[in-house]
């Protein structure tokens, strides 16, 4: 991580000439349980992860905003007068994003300046491990202090998620964001997405001898297309049928009427949503009362119900699934939007080779390309780094 700290400020260095004025990052995260639940106003469990974003920042006097990064050749800018969601395309509505969104949730009433801004990461891309709210976060915490807007982390939380749902035009909820900043080592955010109240659960996996192996399937996937805007479309379709605000309004006991008021396919999804926020509870109970290793049989249900009720996972995340499993993993399942990208396995850390073997071999023996195998642990989330 240090070599990324220095690259980010070697390359601010590079691309813009003389040094930033500070340095920031924020990382990734996973998904432990509570998928497709923050936007029905639910449930959610994830962690940040030890893969992060750096954002290097300098103030300009002029009104314009540059932005730069690691990964991309070209170099974006656009003065603030001109900062508006349609204004915005590709990887840098992530950012510039940020800055609309931040004006916005203040009311314009910060000290905004110009600014350089130059990005790098090692969050995977198109994983599901949430590489977008990782320069949201890291970006809305620079810029907080450069503007001297004074928010706290949740509402950089609400920041970050305007700009995705307006700039970036993806209708996800707040739960990477929330991840990405109030995360802490060996711990969970268990966040109720109606009141935003968040909860440090801690894991213990460490100390139960248990490591989380994820598995990147390489199938990339985007929220802003695809099934993602269709899954929201339903749910909301059911909690209309339903006459309810949201699907959080509704239990395991209103699923018998819900299936007389509406056709299969949309029954299917509210069902998964509602056994989805059961779960997140029973996960946060399990915890408590009996360690990790107890929670991997609610893993397991969780990826069953996103592959044959919400219908959001692929050929490689099962075959990932099934072979983590068949190797001594705990418990497995996809994470993040789905339609791609990457599956955990909750595995004693004796058998991760193992499980990273097997899922190895699987794929090559289903002719698929090989998959991304790393473990994560729980990270402290947004901080400044210089």
């Amino acid at each position: 991580m240090s070599d990324l700290r220095s690259d980010t400020l070697g390359g601010f260095d590079d691309r813009f000439g003389g040094r930033a004025d500070s340095l920031w990052s924020a990382p990734g995260r996973v998904n432990l349980i509570g998928e497709h639940t923050d936007y029905n106003e639910g449930f959610v469990f994830p962690f940040a992860i030890d893969r992060r974003t750096f954002a290097a920042i300098r103030a300009r006097t002029d009104g314009v905003m540059r932005v730069m990064s690691g990964f991309a050749d070209e170099s974006v800018e656009l003065a603030l007068d001109d900062l508006e969601p349609g204004a915005l395309s590709g990887w840098s509505a992530y950012p510039l994003g940020v800055a609309w969104a931040l004006r916005e949730f203040t009311g314009g009433r910060t000290n905004e300046v110009g600014f350089d801004l130059y990005i790098d990461s090692n969050v995977p891309v198109g994983a599901g491990l949430s590489s977008s709210a990782a320069i949201e976060s890291a970006v809305a915490i620079a810029l907080d202090e450069l503007w001297d807007a004074g928010l706290d982390r949740r509402s950089l939380a609400q920041v970050g998620q305007l700009a995705e749902n307006k700039a970036v035009g993806a209708p996800t909820g707040i739960m990477d964001q929330s991840a990405s900043l109030l995360g802490e080592k060996d711990a969970g955010v268990f966040l109720d997405c109606r009141s935003l109240d968040a909860e440090i659960i801690p894991l213990g996996f460490e100390a139960a001898g248990l490591a989380l192996v994820i598995m990147d399937t390489g199938v990339s996937h985007s929220h802003a297309t695809g099934g993602y805007g269709a899954r929201r479309a339903s749910c909301e379709a059911g909690a209309r049928a339903l006459d309810v605000v949201s699907l959080r309004d509704v239990a395991a006991t209103d699923l018998p009427r819900a299936r007389d008021l509406m056709d299969d396919e949309t029954f299917r999804r509210v069902r998964h949503v509602v056994t989805e926020n059961q779960r997140v509870l029973d996960t946060v109970r399990t915890l408590h009362e009996r360690g990790p290793t107890a929670i991997g049989d609610l893993l397991d249900a969780s990826h069953r119900s996103m592959r044959d009720d919400f219908e959001i996972s692929v050929p490689e995340l099962d075959l990932a699934v099934e072979a983590a499993l068949n190797a001594g993993a705990l418990g497995a399942r996809m994470t993040g939007g789905g339609f791609g990208g990457a599956a955990i396995a909750l595995t004693p850390v004796e058998l991760v080779s193992r499980v990273e073997f097997a899922v190895d071999g699987a794929f090559a023996e289903h002719g698929y390309a090989a998959p991304g195998t790393f473990t994560v642990n729980a990270s402290e989330g947004a901080r400044r780094e210089h």
